[in-house]
This record gives C-alpha cells, structure tokens and sequence, in this order.
C-alpha cells in the first residue's frame, strides 16, 4: 500500500521547472500555502493534502490535486469514499465503478522524495522509509479526476495512486497480516512515463503486473504519529533503531 509519503515541494515542481513552466510553477507555490516554510516531510494521505501532479491531459503542466480520488459520479459526503480511493489496485482497476473511467483515461504522474510502510512484529509495527538508491525523484503512477462539489459549486481535481504487487524488498517489509499479500506504489521509469499516460488498456495491465525492477533503499524511522512522532522536521526522515527489530535487508 502507499498511505504515506514524503514530497518536498521543490520536487514535485521540478518536472515543471525543467520544461521552463517556472511561471506556473511560482502561482502554485504561493497556492499550496500548506508548504510555506513548513514542508510537510511526512504527508499522510488520510489528511488528504493537497499536492501536485501531471495528468495525462497536460503532462507537462503541474496541477494541484486533492489525495483519494472522488468519481465524477459521486453526488455528495465524498467522506464515504474518499479513504478507501487513496491507492487503487492496479490489477482491478479497470474493473472497480470508483476508478475505472480514470484507468481508461484519466492517468497522472506523482513526483515524490520516497514513501513509507509498516513492517509487523508480535503486534508492534514498525515505520520504514523508502527511497530510491540513487536518491533520485520517484516517479509513481496515478489516477485522477474531476468532482464538482455541490457545497460551493467549484471543481476540484482528486487523485489516487496505483499500487502493484511488491518487489522483494518490500515483500520482506509490507507484511500485515491482515493483507493477502504485500504491495508497492507503482513506479516507473522515465522511458515508462508515456506509456502510462497514453498507452491502452493492455499496455498498462503490462505495466502494472510485469513492472521494471526499480532499486530502492530503505530504513527505519521514528514514529510516523503519535506522541513519539518527531512531527514535520527533517528528524523525521533520518534512520531511528528499534533495538527488538528482527528484519534484515541485507
């Protein structure tokens, strides 16, 4: 799964900057005004934050959006669904009423500095923080779409993200026991970014269930909420021991 995430604003933009939408860039930065001076390093998505991607429509333009995906169909109390359309399963979700219009042909980029997942143990769990190897931006694919609110009228662009079966690194940290198995956001390579935009129905299932090994790095962080929750400092993403933790990576 991918419920939490870390997305500095200067890297959410920098797709937009290198294409020289600096001008755009700049009206969005004043817009998030929840980033100003006060990056949010540990962005939950049950908060709904919003945040910024690059839809199919105008991949090259930054749009902010809203995290958990409200269908266009949805009349009113978007609290019904909007926790459970954080992440949508990528093999299903051409099939699932919330997110099958945006597979087909509402689907967006999310740039993001890592993410983070729960490992279990005797009934404890334990945060992760997982980056890619080369410290690079991570690219993960999405969904999106369109809702108008009937409280004011205005409409407002959601956004999920899709998930796939996970790797071997994750498969050794994401093991809830209440899950059936371990899953990932999906990430993709710079070559993979068109195709996940643009490409038919088939190209994504391809996508989706045979994605490009990725290599990622991971280690263990102070508690995410809470009392002992370090709260939005950069202390947040440092390396922090649990001494009875029994997993390697190694």
């Amino acid at each position: 799964m991918c419920y939490t995430i870390s997305a500095k604003l200067k890297s959410m933009l920098k797709r937009a900057r290198h294409y020289q939408m600096d001008g755009l860039a700049s009206e969005i930065e004043k817009e998030l005004d929840v980033f100003t001076g006060d990056e949010k390093l540990v962005s939950s998505g049950f908060s709904h934050p919003r945040l910024i991607i690059y839809p199919n429509q105008t991949p090259l333009t930054p749009r902010v959006a809203t995290w958990g995906l409200i269908p266009d169909w949805m009349k009113d109390r978007p609290e019904k669904i909007w926790n459970s359309t954080l992440n949508a399963r990528g093999e299903t979700m051409f099939e699932k009423p919330s997110f099958r219009k945006a597979a087909q042909s509402q689907r967006c980029l999310i740039d993001i500095d890592g993410f983070f997942e729960y490992h279990h143990q005797r009934g404890k769990k334990y945060p992760f923080y997982i980056t890619r190897c080369d410290d690079a931006i991570m690219t993960l694919g999405g969904l999106w779409d369109q809702w108008l609110d009937p409280s004011d009228g205005i409409s407002k662009q959601t956004f999920s993200i899709v998930t796939t079966r996970a790797n071997e690194l994750m498969a050794k940290i994401h093991n809830n026991p209440k899950l059936p198995e371990s899953r990932m956001p999906l990430i993709l390579h710079r070559e993979q970014e068109e195709e996940w935009l643009f490409g038919s129905e088939s190209d994504v299932h391809h996508l989706v269930g045979m994605p490009e090994p990725v290599f990622l790095q991971a280690h263990t962080v102070r508690p995410l909420s809470g009392k002992l929750s370090p709260g939005n400092v950069p202390e947040a993403l440092g390396h922090y021991v649990y001494e009875e933790l029994e997993l390697t990576l190694g």
